[in-house]
């Protein structure tokens, strides 16, 4: 443990200003988005600018591609958040079906084994599966996130468990601060989010309205 922190003390002391900024605006832009923020969506797009640069630069040309994903996701987010609220302060969260959560899983599972048996071996990756999975759910975990699906947070925490179990090392000590950082924001989501769900419900005065009990579809 003594040789984690030492790699964490001298990977913080030799981050440049982009290593900051990414940390920094990545830890805030989540903890925006586990309060329901709306900031959260220029502070994210910014934070994946920042880390799409960074993989760039890391010759990391999936990841960084990855990046351009999630600011497409972010800007429909932040327009959906907006426009969607109708005459509401804000756009509730909302529930998966079953239906939705079979077609999330399916189609999540289906792209991890899509990239681990074709962009994994391509690219060199040393753990494939692993790298595929965390991939593939991060873009499931932020599609719903966006749609404001309470579930997103469930997946954040997947992830984030994994991503801190394959780098709890000293090499990738630094990586696994951060992820575990999200974890917590990850669980902290879950908590406040359902928070929300029950204080909308709490909110119903009409019999025939259902409130945030209503499901998407996914």
């Amino acid at each position: 443990m003594s040789d984690v922190l030492r790699q964490i003390a001298a990977q913080f002391a030799a981050a440049t200003a982009l290593d900051l900024a990414n940390f920094i605006l990545g830890v805030i832009g989540v903890w925006l988005m586990t309060r329901q923020r709306l900031v959260a969506f220029p502070v994210g797009l910014v934070a994946v600018s920042v880390q799409g640069v960074l993989f760039y630069q890391q010759k990391y040309f999936a990841d960084a591609l990855l990046q351009v994903f999630f600011f497409v996701t972010l800007a429909w987010g932040w327009r959906h958040w907006v426009r969607d609220r109708g005459d509401s302060s804000e756009l509730p969260v909302t529930r998966l079906t079953a239906r939705g959560w079979v077609l999330t899983l399916g189609a999540s599972a289906a792209v991890t084994a899509g990239w681990a048996l074709t962009l994994g071996p391509w690219l060199g990756s040393v753990q494939p599966w692993r790298d595929a999975f965390i991939a593939a759910f991060s873009v499931t975990a932020q599609v719903l996130q966006v749609r404001k699906i309470f579930e997103n947070w469930l997946l954040w925490i997947v992830v984030n468990v994994v991503a801190v179990q394959s780098y709890l090392s000293a090499v990738g000590a630094y990586t696994a601060l951060l992820y575990l950082i999200y974890l917590g924001l990850a669980v902290a989501g879950l908590l406040a989010w359902r928070k929300a769900m029950v204080s909308a419900v709490g909110r119903v005065t009409s019999p025939g309205d259902h409130g945030a009990d209503r499901q998407s579809t996914g």
